[in-house]
């Protein structure tokens, strides 16, 4: 063990265990991701301190749940995962009538009981920093060699203690790239249905997790195979086996995969990921026969999914905020962008829609649909085209409006009433600060203003067209640089 891969403040806290005559370890997620090279998120410890002795030991910690987890804290720690490090007591558990959680918990003075009531072998292994050597009862080291998640002791007695590891196998697997062993997979697909028994909070933290993972459509294929999409969302599964028109590879349930794989790889945000996953959600029910082209036909498939994908997310209490924006997201994912026919005005309502803020997100979504299709390119000179027409959308107009000077205060400078002369006088300004943004404050327009007030007419209007000309000149300047950047004409 390379022991550089122990932070100084874990060290720290075992050392001051032991100096006080307990026992303590380094075990679970931490200890696994040590042996496969990684750096762990966070670190656990266990020991046979009990509660009141760890508080003791330590200047600040807190003490909030009944399983006897002290949380020792570094506040002037450096690197984030030590600020707060976890120690709980060995402990042995009774059984669990409500699948989630111990009806008893008794404290013990054996590490070997600790060990013997986690999961998964690779999380049953507690590493002793003071010999340098690990505790490994359960052959965890080389199950983690193997890449193959096994459970300690019998599988089916390790689910039924609490039915979120069954999810828990999927998302580990998903997040390392590791297989499940045969006997947890035969567990799993019997206890699947007792997903029904745990709260829907803890179901959706281990969804979202799985969807943020690394390798997210093996993860879903494999909660489809074990039958645990059909209890925690069926919706999906209706995509299975359903084809879809020409302009697609995949039928619908693989598609959805594919895109949420895609968005991935592109290390997406969670809401994309969650948008990518459920964009076609509805083609199974809006399918139909089109005798015209001999093809199938999925009108309406983004509205009704949007609809869908509300139901979905609110039903596992995903945040009201992320589920309007993935709701969206799915609802505006179909967004016609032939450039040769599509008008800005039509651009800017999808950018009204979207809202500034996640039009970009709408964008990857969509190059996350092309990809599931199986064609090769996400962002394909026509959609190019249209990203630098929401661009365009995007850039601050120029107008007089950006002026630190309008038309009230040119008429109360000159006094006088409404006419052309006062839009030829910001046209003429406009020209000066195109030309010098730096003359664009208030004291010197202001000055400007008198100047120009004192010319005729003919003068005055013939500078306001200038102005005009310069404005158009600059908006073609900022058009040409947009499509530029995309790489469109």
């Amino acid at each position: 063990m390379d022991d550089k891969a122990i932070p100084q403040e874990v060290k720290e806290t075992v050392k001051t265990l032991e100096n006080k005559g307990f026992l303590a370890y380094v075990v679970g997620g931490s200890v696994r991701d040590i042996l496969r090279g990684k750096t762990p998120k966070d670190w656990d410890i266990t020991t046979n301190a009990k509660p009141e002795d760890i508080e003791a030991s330590f200047p600040k910690t807190f003490y909030n749940n009944s399983f006897g987890t002290v949380t020792v804290v570094h506040e002037e720690a450096k690197d984030p995962s030590v600020k707060e490090i976890q120690i709980t007591p060995f402990r042995v558990e009774s059984k669990y009538s409500d699948k989630r959680h111990p009806d008893k918990i008794t404290f013990s003075d054996n590490v070997e009981d600790d060990l013997k009531r986690r999961d998964f072998t690779m999380n049953a292994i507690a590493l002793d920093i003071s010999k340098g050597h690990f505790i490994d009862l359960y052959k965890g080291q080389e199950d983690i060699k193997e890449g193959v998640i096994k459970a300690v002791g019998d599988a089916k007695e390790r689910l039924s203690e609490d039915a979120l590891r069954i999810m828990r196998a999927v998302r580990l697997a998903g997040e390392l790239g590791f297989t499940i062993n045969i006997d947890l997979v035969g567990a799993i697909k019997e206890l699947a249905p007792s997903l029904n028994d745990i709260a829907m909070e803890r179901i959706q933290d281990e969804f979202s997790k799985i969807v943020m993972s690394d390798n997210p459509k093996e993860a879903f294929e494999l909660m489809h195979k074990l039958g645990i999409l059909e209890v925690i969302v069926p919706e999906l599964l209706e995509g299975v086996g359903i084809g879809q028109n020409q302009a697609h590879s995949y039928e619908v349930f693989e598609h959805n995969l594919r895109c949420l794989q895609h968005a991935a790889n592109r290390k997406f945000p969670f809401h994309v990921r969650l948008a990518a996953l459920f964009h076609d959600v509805a083609k199974p029910a809006t399918r139909k026969w089109g005798e015209k082209n001999k093809d199938w036909t999925f009108y309406g498939h983004d509205v009704v999914g949007g609809r869908m994908t509300k139901k979905i997310l609110t039903r596992m209490k995903f945040s009201r905020e992320t589920t309007e924006l993935v709701t969206k997201l799915v609802r505006y994912h179909l967004f016609f962008s032939d450039p040769d026919v599509v008008t800005m005005s039509a651009v800017r309502r999808l950018v009204r829609n979207m809202g500034k803020d996640h039009i970009w997100d709408l964008m990857n979504v969509r190059a996350c649909d092309r990809i599931g299709t199986g064609r090769p390119k996400e962002a394909p000179y026509r959609l190019r085209k249209y990203e630098s027409m929401i661009e365009q959308a995007l850039a601050d107009p120029i107008s007089v409006g950006m002026l630190k000077m309008d038309g009230e205060t040119i008429m109360k400078t000159t006094d006088t009433k409404p006419g052309p002369r006062i839009g030829w006088i910001l046209h003429a300004l406009l020209e000066e600060v195109l030309e010098d943004p730096k003359k664009n404050t208030e004291e010197y327009l202001g000055s400007r203003v008198t100047e120009l007030n004192t010319l005729s007419d003919e003068e005055l209007k013939s500078l306001g067209e200038k102005g005009k000309e310069k404005k158009e000149e600059k908006e073609e300047e900022q058009v040409e640089e947009i499509r530029k950047k995309h790489w469109v004409k």
